[in-house]
């Protein structure tokens, strides 16, 4: 049976065994921020390689501030399934106050079980119960995977974030779709009316 728990410090050193090269391929359900990370300080393996792999202090950052937004599926060998990761912003005012995904990452032999989706809805009632308007993420616009499977689960692209992602070997910067799903909170779903125009990183607030 699967058990989904508060992420701990411990779990930062079991992602190794659990990336392998056949993840490229199938189903990869991830969103990350491009948030930058030293080489040096990177945990030693993710859980597939199109979730962006953070330095060990910006995941020990996630778990002082937003632990009940840490959250890991186990399986019962003990085997780490998956994760996912987020935290809580914005403004209350001007109806900003949101959850944010920064990471959703499953291991390729537990996809297609519904676990990503279990992981999206835990974080959504955590938002819910915080009085946010919605809950948004940001995605690769070249993984279409995930694009595809967020929709399924309601959500739609708020808007386009030219070049946000960071690109190595001379490959040119990736731009990301900010998707967003309004929560009960708003009840007229202004959050998630398309901007008619793209946006660059330094736009972002």
């Amino acid at each position: 049976m699967t058990t989904l728990r508060a992420f701990t410090c411990d779990d930062l050193f079991r992602f190794n065994n659990i990336q392998h090269p056949a993840s490229r391929l199938g189903f990869v359900f991830c969103a990350a921020d491009s948030t930058e990370a030293p080489a040096a300080e990177v945990v030693a393996s993710n859980l597939d390689p199109l979730t962006e792999t953070y330095g060990i202090p910006f995941y020990l950052q996630y778990l002082a501030h937003w632990p009940e937004y840490f959250i890991v599926a186990e399986a019962p060998g003990g085997e780490l399934m998956g994760y996912i990761m987020g935290k809580a912003e914005g403004s209350v005012a001007r109806e900003e106050w949101h959850g944010h995904v920064t990471a959703l990452s499953v291991a390729p032999e537990f996809r297609r079980l519904g676990l990503a989706a279990k992981l999206m809805e835990l974080l959504e009632e955590i938002s819910e119960r915080k009085g946010g308007f919605f809950v948004d993420l940001f995605v690769r616009v070249s993984n279409q995977v995930a694009v595809n499977m967020y929709k399924q689960l309601g959500y739609s692209v708020y808007r386009t974030v030219i070049e946000y992602y960071s690109a190595s070997n001379g490959e040119p910067d990736e731009d990301a779709y900010d998707m967003r799903k309004a929560l009960s909170r708003d009840t007229e779903k202004k959050s998630i009316i398309p901007l008619p125009h793209p946006v660059r990183p330094e736009d972002i607030e």
